[in-house]
């Protein structure tokens, strides 16, 4: 690890949205200096979960170095890393795969600024869409006019493998400048896989049932799992607002707002085996000893404002609640969200899972050269 006179390697979060890849920076003893995206819904919560962030709401297709770096309180050759994770609806194969769709260019424009401020590395997080068909082509052009940079990817990993209690099946893309950084390779990236895999069970089994209030106890378990513990400890340094602080002290968790369902709705939920999917709503319902599959985002306004279809819980005839999915996400519950359910789901399910990123950042934070 670092020697103590080390400064923290200093990153740039592009597309931060809720926040995810920011909170697994933090965790692996980086320090985010600026954290930049376009949708006000996304990063609501951004501030109060991390206070002495610097955000700003820019579209990143014109955004300009020297106002990201004004942002960023710093000069280029203070930036040691930038990371995000593009929006890959254009990409997704469970959506249109669209190639004139507008988003697919903001992938272009995360390496544009990776070219000007030639950061020592750069990490990108997007759906294995990426490398098929013409998505394939986008990308490769995109990274075209990259140089100094050894590029190791597209590796497809999976943030259960990392140590999440969800299948979600990521592709990165990381390049390191080599007079900067040791040598990193695609071996030590999938070395990185967790030999305990964790179960929905273990995520979110003490968590309460669904409330009209805002927060509730959690359940009087007479074993509660290691992952469940972690996600109720108090925020590190600079993290947090006193509200989830205040939570966490007194053993409180938010996120467990109730939705209603009509009673034939819940007699058809009720009726659904874990591991299967509700015929009319097809919501699957978690299995208590497996991990939860993808959790799925829906869009904003500008795209319909769709909801995403929600797993069922293992055994209640119900979706699960913001602080489950925040669970199985790799969130931990003094984290924040929207006061809407609808956007809070967005912000889970575009999110990349803390727990994979922090596995990653720890990594390359270890190659970097002390000079």
């Amino acid at each position: 690890m670092y020697a103590k006179t080390m400064r923290s390697p200093k990153v740039i979060d592009l597309f931060c949205g809720a926040g995810g890849f920011s909170l697994g920076a933090y965790n692996a003893g980086l320090k985010v200096i600026a954290s930049v995206d376009i949708d006000d819904k996304l990063t609501s919560s951004y501030k109060s979960n991390f206070p002495h962030g610097k955000l700003l709401l820019a579209d990143i297709s014109t955004l300009r170095i020297n106002s990201l770096l004004k942002a960023a309180d710093a000069g280029a050759a203070d930036v040691d890393g930038i990371i995000g994770g593009p929006p890959c609806q254009g990409f997704s194969t469970i959506g249109k795969r669209n190639a004139a769709d507008p988003r697919n260019g903001l992938l272009r424009h995360f390496f544009r600024i990776v070219a000007e401020v030639r950061p020592k590395f750069f990490l990108m997080e997007n759906v294995p869409g990426l490398i098929a068909g013409v998505a394939k082509g986008i990308f490769d052009k995109a990274v075209s006019d990259l140089d100094g940079y050894t590029l190791i990817g597209p590796v497809c990993l999976d943030a259960h493998d990392l140590g999440a209690p969800t299948h979600r099946k990521r592709i990165v893309v990381l390049g390191y400048d080599p007079n900067r950084v040791e040598p990193i390779t695609e071996a030590e990236i999938k070395s990185l896989s967790c030999s305990e895999k964790l179960t929905v069970r273990d995520a979110i089994a003490d968590l309460p049932e669904p409330s009209s209030h805002s927060a509730g106890p959690y359940r009087n378990l007479k074993t509660v799992s290691k992952y469940a513990m972690r996600a109720r400890s108090a925020p590190g340094r600079g993290l947090g607002s006193a509200a989830s602080r205040q939570r966490i002290v007194t053993g409180q968790v938010s996120g467990i707002q109730i939705t209603q369902h009509a009673p034939k709705v819940i007699e058809r939920f009720r009726r659904v085996p874990q591991g299967k999917t509700d015929d009319v709503s097809r919501c699957v319902r978690l299995k208590w000893d497996s991990a939860a599959p993808t959790l799925r985002a829906g869009t904003g306004p500008d795209k319909g404002s769709f909801q995403s279809v929600r797993p069922l819980h293992p055994v209640r005839p119900r979706v699960i609640t913001i602080r489950e999915a925040a669970r199985l996400q790799g969130f931990p519950d003094w984290f924040d969200f929207h006061e809407t359910k609808w956007h809070s789901f967005r912000m889970i399910g575009n999110s990349v899972s803390p727990i994979m990123a922090e596995a990653l950042l720890r990594l390359i934070a270890k190659k970097i050269k002390k000079i």
